[in-house]
């Protein structure tokens, strides 16, 4: 399926956030702050975050100065996130391209990371709606929360309410704020909002799901670091926890709690029997499944482009290759 089909009717508001991200580092600031913004913003990424709050904002007929106010702002949280994620994880090449923190020194990555989230929470405050700052608010704190319990209580773990907490954690809880605030500056309906909501959350959750499956199946050029990488960290992604629960008595899978995954022959041994097992169609289908419910929610949306082209996106969270 064409991303095309999903993107077509906002390209032009798409600009016009990227243009609103631009100017959040403008000439009063230094410098560099405009060239680290410029090489962010160059390094691409589908967007996909603001295209599901314009496409929620314009199908509940939403100001679009609002919606693209936020648009910003969510790109630019989910900017700063992936910034400090990069230099946590020392990677130096994301989408292909230098990480900020392969150019430059741990502080001033930090400091930018830090820049960034305050240009985002300044564009959330933007909007004059309170509910929606402390939305915004909440949400930096679970993604933060979720980065400390993943440092300090998940490698090695095999237990799907962890994983589960960690995917909303890293990924859902951003789309779920995404469809959410544009529900918030469309409508005071709390039904239509919490459909929104749980809309979003089915898709980030598949999102993320699709990205762990896509960590044992993808070509490592394609996806820009070594297959089985998550392993190799010691986090235990849903296609492993399928391959675990069929394989209890695995040498392999026993060991990953003792610390197993520091040993890459035995997560090499794991990344190749989880390639060949069911376990990779298993967790797919769990993201379809996912995906289902996100698809149930917009039933009681009337008929509109923007309804079509969301179901569009959703469907294109399990049909995406990399």
């Amino acid at each position: 399926m064409s991303t095309v089909t999903f993107f077509t009717s906002v390209q032009d508001q798409l600009q016009f956030v990227e243009q609103r991200i631009r100017d959040q580092a403008g000439e009063e600031h230094h410098p560099d702050l405009r060239s680290a913004l410029e090489h962010l913003l160059s390094a691409g990424g589908k967007r996909i975050r603001p295209t599901l709050g314009l496409l929620v904002g314009n199908m509940l007929g939403a100001p679009e100065e609002k919606l693209i106010t936020l648009g910003a702002s969510v790109e630019l949280l989910h900017t700063a996130t992936l910034v400090h994620d990069d230099l946590i994880d020392g990677a130096l090449l994301r989408r292909g391209m230098p990480t900020l923190n392969a150019r430059w020194s741990p502080a001033a990555t930090v400091l930018t990371g830090d820049f960034l989230f305050a240009r985002a929470a300044k564009l959330a405050a933007e909007t004059d709606y309170l509910p929606l700052m402390k939305l915004f608010a909440d949400t930096l704190a679970t993604i933060v929360n979720g980065e400390l319990t993943q440092m300090f209580s998940a490698r090695g773990v095999i237990e799907r309410n962890n994983y589960y907490e960690r995917i909303y954690a890293k990924t859902a809880s951003l789309f779920e704020m995404s469809a959410l605030a544009a529900a918030m500056v469309a409508t005071e309906d709390e039904d239509v909002r919490g459909s929104m909501k749980v809309f979003g959350y089915e898709v980030g959750m598949a999102f993320q799901i699709v990205d762990d499956i896509l960590d044992f199946t993808g070509e490592q050029s394609a996806v820009g670091k070594p297959i089985g990488s998550d392993l190799l960290n010691g986090l235990v992604t849903l296609p492993a926890i399928y391959f675990a629960e069929a394989n209890p008595g695995n040498e392999d899978v026993l060991s990953l709690p003792e610390g197993g995954w520091k040993d890459t022959d035995r997560v090499q041994r794991l990344v190749d029997g989880i390639r060949q097992s069911a376990a990779i169609r298993q967790a797919m289908d769990e993201a379809r499944q996912a995906v289902s419910r996100a698809l149930r929610t917009l039933e009681v949306a009337p008929a509109s482009p923007e309804k079509d082209a969301l179901a569009n996106l959703a469907m294109f969270i399990v049909d995406r290759k990399i």
